[in-house]
């Protein structure tokens, strides 16, 4: 359920909050779930050729995608598939998924999930600074319901 989503949210240029995702991309952040009731949060990742997140699968919401710049492949469960320029993605919650730039260019995506909340994620590996390890970013991940290969191995460890 939706509660105190009351007011427009406005991000302008310039004015956004800086992230960080688990592989290093730099991002913008448009949206928190506090601000919108838990409706859904919103982004922009920015992608050097060749990046992308490791395989994972988020326990908690459906992500969508809209490439903005250069050409993405995804996989999602058994598919594979590349995404040029003005491709819309929906990603399900509870399948493993993936995307890598495949461009020459600076990639960039717009990206929202609902229910909010993984955006708050990114701050949080942002504010683990540079010399947060592989195991630092998989405990925030798993905070949010994120599992992958690391997030795997940090809770066999506890």
């Amino acid at each position: 359920m939706v509660t105190n989503f009351t007011r427009a949210q406005v991000s302008i240029p310039g004015n956004e909050r800086v992230a960080m995702t688990p592989f290093g991309a730099r991002m913008f952040i448009h949206a928190l779930r506090t601000e919108t009731g838990g409706a859904f949060g919103i982004w922009d990742t920015f992608t050097a050729p060749g990046e992308g997140p490791a395989p994972h699968t988020h326990t908690r919401e459906t992500e969508m995608f809209r490439v903005v710049q250069s050409t993405y492949r995804f996989w999602c469960g058994g598919e594979e598939f590349d995404a040029p320029p003005g491709t819309i993605v929906v990603l399900p919650p509870h399948v493993e998924h993936a995307w890598r730039n495949i461009g020459s260019e600076l990639g960039q995506m717009l990206g929202i999930a609902t229910p909010g909340g993984c955006e708050g994620m990114f701050r949080d590996i942002a504010a683990l600074g540079l010399g947060a390890t592989s195991m630092d970013i998989a405990a925030v991940e798993a905070r949010y319901g994120i599992i992958n290969d690391e997030t795997k191995a940090l809770a066999i460890t506890y």
